[in-house]
Parts: C-alpha cells; sequence; structure tokens
C-alpha cells in the first residue's frame, strides 16, 4: 500500500536525477570546481536565513564534533560532488545514476566491516549478482574486456565517490552525532566550501564564467539538489526509517534514463538495461534477505 510518506523519497531521487543530468550538462560548460563552489555558496546563502541561528546556539556540541563534521564534509559534500562532475566528462548520466545506486549495498557491506554488523546472505548473492550487473554494464554488454582494457575513467570516478557517499554513512552510525540533521548539513557545507576554495582561486578565468548556460545549472544544483534534497530525504528518513527510503534510490536509474534520454538525447542501449537489471535486482535482494549468514553464538549460548 503506497504511503503518503513515500512522496519525500520520490521527490528526492526524482531531484537527485536530475542533478545527475544537470553534471552531464556541466561537464562541457565549467569547471568541477567551479561548480561545486559555485552550488555550496547558494546552498549556505540559502540555508543560513533559517540555520545559522539554531547552529550558533547549538555552538558548544557543535565544536565537540568539528573534526567528525569536516571529515563528513569532505566525503559527502567536496569528494562526491567534485567526483560526479569530473565523471560526468567521460561518461554516460544513465551509467552514473546506475553505479550511484550501489550504494546501499555499499553501506551494508562497509557496516559488516567497520560497525561489525553481521553478514546476511542477501549481501552475499545480492553484491555477487550486482558486481556482475556492474562489470556487465562496463564492459557494455562484453564483461571480459572490463578486465581485459579496464574499467572506463569515468565510471571508475564514480565508483570511488559512491564508495566515499557509502562510508560517510556508515561514519553517521558510528559517530551518532547529536546534532539536527539540518545543522549537520549546513556545517558540513562550510567545510566542504573551505576545501574547495583553494583550487577555485587558481582557476583559469575561463573555467569559472558564469553565463545564461552555467547560471541555470548552477541553481538547481544549489537548491534542488543540495537544499530541496537533503530536506526531502530528511523527511523521508524520519517517516519511514533508513532502510525503507534507501530503497527508493532503486528508481534512479529510471528517472535519469528518462531525463537524460528527453533532454541529453542519450539512447538506452540492451546492455544498460540487462546491466542495470541485474544490478537493482542484487540491490534489492541485499535489502529484502536478512536471515545471517552465522547465527549469534551469544544467543544459544545464552538458551543453552
Amino acid at each position: 500500500m503506497f504511503q503518503k510518506a513515500s512522496i519525500y523519497p520520490l521527490l528526492a531521487i526524482l531531484f537527485w536525477a536530475g542533478n545527475v543530468v544537470v553534471s552531464k550538462m556541466a561537464s562541457h560548460a565549467i569547471s568541477p570546481i567551479a561548480i561545486t563552489f559555485y552550488r555550496l555558496v547558494l546552498a549556505l546563502a540559502i540555508m543560513s536565513v533559517f540555520i545559522f541561528i539554531p547552529v550558533w546556539k547549538n555552538r558548544q556540541v557543535i565544536r565537540l564534533y568539528w573534526k567528525h563534521l569536516a571529515l563528513g564534509g569532505f566525503l559527502s559534500v567536496s569528494l562526491f560532488q567534485f567526483l560526479s562532475y569530473q565523471a560526468a566528462a567521460t561518461t554516460t548520466a544513465t551509467n552514473m545514476a546506475i553505479v550511484t545506486t550501489l550504494i546501499p549495498l555499499l553501506t551494508m557491506i562497509l557496516s559488516s566491516v567497520i560497525l561489525k554488523d553481521r553478514l546476511r546472505y542477501g549481501m552475499l548473492f545480492g553484491g555477487a549478482i550486482s558486481f556482475y550487473g556492474i562489470v556487465y554494464l562496463l564492459g557494455q554488454g562484453q564483461v571480459t574486456q572490463v578486465f581485459a582494457a579496464g574499467i572506463h575513467l569515468g565510471d571508475g570516478l564514480m565508483l570511488i565517490a559512491a564508495c566515499g557517499f557509502a562510508l560517510y554513512g556508515v561514519l553517521l552510525k558510528k559517530w551518532k552525532m547529536p546534532i539536527p540533521a539540518w545543522q549537520s548539513n549546513f556545517i558540513q557545507s562550510c567545510f566542504a566550501i573551505i576545501y574547495v576554495l583553494p583550487f577555485f582561486i587558481f582557476l583559469p578565468a575561463e573555467d569559472m564564467q558564469l553565463n545564461q548556460q552555467t547560471i541555470p545549472l548552477i541553481v538547481y544544483a544549489g537548491i534542488f539538489s543540495s537544499v530541496l534534497l537533503s530536506y526531502l530525504w530528511i523527511e523521508g528518513v524520519r517517516h519511514l526509517g533508513p532502510n525503507k527510503n534507501s530503497i527508493f534510490m532503486n528508481l534512479l536509474p529510471l528517472f535519469t534514463a528518462l531525463i537524460a534520454v528527453a533532454m541529453l538525447g542519450e539512447h538506452l542501449q540492451q546492455f544498460h538495461i540487462i546491466g542495470g537489471g541485474l544490478t537493482l535486482i542484487g540491490i534489492v535482494m541485499a535489502q529484502l534477505i536478512q536471515k545471517p549468514i552465522f547465527a549469534d553464538r551469544s544467543v544459544k549460548q545464552g538458551v543453552e
């Protein structure tokens, strides 16, 4: 049965898909550093209106976790966004979306290593299917080609970005910072702009131009992707829970492909459908099959 709260992650994924297409459109119009910097400036300007005072009032708590927020700003904003824009120059929006959907699965795998979460059959078999699907996609239907020629640069960068974002999610769970999500997002964005600023300053003038082509892309990235998407995703987690909310990420390739076909003229190939389908099947399997591979020994001992 459709829950009204499902509108939050649905709209969030729609905005995310739009951001993937915007990344592709920006790849030949503006430097990845420049658009990352501009979107952060715009997002911080908007969030400051309703976040700055609460952040100031909560500054004592925030000061205790500044190192965590600094690392989070690097992983979730600077690294992820920069690599996404950089990847867009050498791969398709559809490929970017499919690789991005690995984030929930990568999160589960990293959780089992860092948080010592129990390994589950869904993660094992779902991970294997998703891995094959990604290799099939990256090899454009020829699996052996990936191992012979290596991973395409753009797809490889997107995979690194996905791993970094998954690590960020796991660390958030480990840290359990007593800071509201909006305040956390604001402070992390502040750190992110500090990381980007030194690179932005030394950019050639032609790589940071604001014109009729780049301004709409920056506005979308700053408002819809950085502010509204964050709000909708936070609300989705609050109403549906993190696991149920993350399932909606499986719609990202579909939404992105539809927008990319309409706006970029990209063509869906058979390897997109097969590789993307296998990847999504594996991810859904990992999320739905929760039976642990190893029984909880402590429970057994307690029963005995």
